[in-house]
């Protein structure tokens, strides 16, 4: 509650916090989820596809580098003008690795394996089958905080749990489980390529066949061209590869607000986006690109099939990283999630224009109840304005010492008396203002009805 209310009061260029985030949350979350996609399924850039292992890595970097900066920005203000970029250097080495920063490497690694198996499922789903899907993370969210803060939820918040869960199982109905079905093997076809946006526009598109970047005279070597051109989606692993990132993203979510609220002491946001991209850089690095992926890496290059889409990619996915920090910091867990909804639909419209996805009656089925059940289950989407008590506001308010010094005499006492001693200019200058160094002389004449404070002065 009291970090919803910091949410709502904080405010960033004019703008509240909370409003700034849930924009942010959901143009990022659209333009990543899209362009994710499209950077899995687009033609081969020279012949090779990006290894994923190194967007995560890079990912990880452009965080550290961003925290570390306005880190040692926001540390410039405290520090006297004298202090040296080593002093700085060093005070924030001591806050970063100090304290409970430890506790952190656990939400950093579920995280990073959170963002491979997004890459896992994006190469296998459609951008909108995956959105929808991905909302699950809703329901483990609510289970892991459940079991590790010791939240309770009403029943109501359950039962639109269970609702989400029948709207993503009724969208994958049409999913048959033979692994030999041609509906789980499908070929992307992408209407138009981001090279012939400016053609749409003249009505110059023009459809052209992919082409093979590379023969080779074996039969593998076919098959291996015939992949990079036309790359299947498999929707058996693209689920798995869904449900896997929901599981430890909401994991990783829950965690890393638990070490938030246990937490004794006071450090930056920008500290803890520090302390979580360092933890996160060393598996993203050794599990990935040197274990995984460092014989591939080795062959053809760290930046093999690099162009700027996927350099969009690696830049919104730390621009999404960063702005969930601060939803666990200024509001809450809820915050990120709210924007999947606005998401789902803007995934959906660009992949039926520009992927040639198709929803079928089962997708939009599904697809309804589980925003219905995301509109139920997340607090503040109900009502716009919450009620406001009058009663207990009057009793929470302090009255100002205006309202005291009125409300000691009643308005029976009030009478009008002309001056006609020398004190009446020393008595009326000491009580015209409630924040008078003499203002009990105000009570008292109040009370008795005289401008003297006092019977036998002189005596």
């Amino acid at each position: 509650m009291g970090r919803e209310s910091r949410a709502g009061s904080s405010i960033w260029m004019g703008v509240p916090v909370r409003s700034f985030l849930m924009v942010l949350l959901t143009v990022q979350s659209s333009a990543y989820i899209l362009l994710l996609h499209y950077s899995r399924v687009m033609p081969a850039v020279g012949g090779h596809r990006y290894t994923p292992s190194t967007a995560v890595f890079l990912n990880e970097v452009i965080k550290l580098v961003i925290a570390l900066t306005a880190a040692l920005y926001e540390l410039s203000f405290t520090a006297h003008t004298s202090t040296t970029a080593t002093s700085l250097f060093i005070t924030l080495s001591s806050k970063v690795f100090s304290g409970d920063s430890w506790k952190l490497a656990i939400p950093a690694i579920f995280y990073t394996i959170s963002n491979s198996l997004q890459y896992v499922a994006m190469s296998n789903l459609e951008a909108a089958r995956f959105q929808v899907t991905y909302q699950l993370k809703i329901i483990l969210g609510a289970v892991f905080g459940v079991a590790v803060l010791r939240r309770s939820l009403a029943p109501g918040k359950w039962a639109a749990l269970f609702l989400l869960l029948a709207g993503v199982v009724i969208m994958h109905l049409q999913l048959s489980s033979d692994p030999l079905d041609p509906d789980n093997h499908k070929h992307v076809n992408i209407r138009r390529s981001l090279s012939d946006l400016s053609d749409i526009f003249i009505g110059r598109v023009q459809e052209e066949a992919p082409k093979l970047t590379k023969r080779s005279a074996t039969y593998e070597g076919i098959i291996e061209d015939m992949m990079l051109a036309h790359p299947r989606l498999n929707a058996n692993i693209g689920v798995l590869a869904t449900l896997g990132a929901c599981i430890t993203s909401a994991f990783a979510g829950v965690s890393f607000e638990r070490v938030l609220k246990d937490s004794h002491t006071s450090t930056s946001i920008w500290i803890r986006n520090v302390q979580l991209a360092i933890y996160s850089i060393f598996p993203a690095l050794f599990i990935g690109v040197v274990f995984t992926d460092g014989e591939t890496i080795a062959k053809a290059g760290f930046f093999q099939g690099y162009n700027w889409v996927v350099w969009a990619v690696i830049v919104s996915q730390a621009i999404g990283g960063l702005a969930t920090s601060f939803c666990m910091t200024f509001a809450d867990n809820y915050l990120r999630l709210a924007p999947g909804g606005i998401s789902i639909f803007l995934s959906t419209l660009v992949s039926a224009w520009f992927f040639d996805f198709s929803p079928s009656v089962n997708f939009i089925i599904g697809t309804a109840i589980v925003l219905s059940a995301i509109y139920i289950y997340l607090p503040g989407l109900q009502s716009g304005i919450p009620p406001i008590r009058v009663h207990a506001a009057e009793k929470s308010r302090k009255p100002s010492k205006i309202e005291i010094d009125e409300t000691v005499s009643s308005p029976n006492d009030f009478s009008i008396k002309l001056p006609t001693t020398p004190l009446l200019n020393e008595t009326g200058m000491s009580t015209s203002r409630p924040s008078s160094p003499n203002r009990h002389h105000s009570r008292v004449h109040s009370s008795r009805g005289s401008y003297f404070p006092k019977q036998g002065r002189d005596t």
